[in-house]
């Protein structure tokens, strides 16, 4: 497994393994990988001819009061899951090659990003789709793999890659759960045993969420009254069924439909949600 640090080098990898007639598959990360991220990886090698793992911890997608300088660093154990699922090779980039002096240049997806963690993160989805877009130039991958936890994210993502003509499929997999129901993330580290427990409200009220749409209840304000209740331990951020494409706001629930979650568990903000097909009454 080869380990590549700047852009140039990466896109020349990439371009001969192009001309090989060779599909890429890539998956973004920041690191501090766990079993969600290996299921994109295992996916890339499955359907690709050769993956990309990139780890890089964008600054600029945290706001000054988040946890850019202690969020989990474990680069070494990284790159050994990666070459152990049989990843081609791991995109490392600089922050100052990422972003050199008077760096001034920003991608931006408008509507869609304006609700959920947009809300209360205003610049957050700017800077993800910039740095997207820079490791997208960088990799140039066939197909680039996400996970649903993060779906406003996954939908942001796919829409730029329509909009600006990437040519890139985008490939959304589930949420990878603890035994327990906990949505896998790198920030759960943070949770003490006390928080870690009281964080499972959050897959809890989905449940009793995807419990009350299976049975037939289409009332938007029963379904989030009743995950607002199994959520009372901890500090809500937001509770809202949404457009699964559009990520707005719902007043009734046809088609295909996201319930998303977010709270603080103590210090750590967690997310999580479900997709429901009302055509098809399939909770994912």
């Amino acid at each position: 497994m080869r380990i590549i640090e700047t852009a140039d080098e990466m896109r020349a990898w990439a371009y001969a393994r192009r001309a090989e007639g060779n599909w890429i598959g890539f998956v973004p990360t920041m690191g501090a990988l766990h079993e969600g991220h290996a299921s994109l990886m295992r996916a890339s090698v499955e359907q690709n001819d050769v993956s990309v793992l990139s780890i890089f911890v964008n600054p600029t997608q945290f706001a000054p009061h988040e946890d850019y300088n202690r969020y989990p660093r474990t680069f070494e154990a990284d790159c050994e899951l990666a070459e152990r699922i049989g990843i081609d090779a791991v995109y490392a980039p600089r922050v100052e090659r990422m972003y050199p002096p008077n760096y001034a240049t920003y991608v931006e997806v408008r509507r869609l990003t304006e609700g959920l963690c947009g809300r209360s993160r205003p610049t957050h989805f700017r800077c993800v789709t910039t740095v997207v877009t820079k490791l997208f130039h960088a990799v140039c991958p066939h197909r680039a793999y996400f996970g649903q936890k993060d779906a406003q994210q996954a939908a942001v993502i796919r829409r730029m890659t329509r909009d600006l003509d990437f040519g890139i499929e985008i490939v959304v997999l589930p949420i990878v759960r603890e035994p327990d129901g906990l949505a896998m993330s790198s920030r759960n580290v943070y949770l003490s045993a006390e928080e870690r427990a009281r964080a499972l409200c959050l897959s809890r009220g989905l449940l009793e969420a995807q419990r009350l749409l299976e049975s037939g209840e289409r009332r938007v304000d029963a379904i989030v009254d009743a995950v607002r209740n199994a959520m009372s331990g901890v500090q809500i951020d937001y509770i809202e069924l949404v457009d699964a494409d559009e990520m707005q706001p719902v007043s009734e629930i046809r088609g295909r439909v996201l319930l998303a979650v977010a709270a603080y568990v103590g210090q750590t903000r967690l997310i999580d949600n479900i997709m429901f097909d009302a055509e098809s009454g399939i909770v994912t």
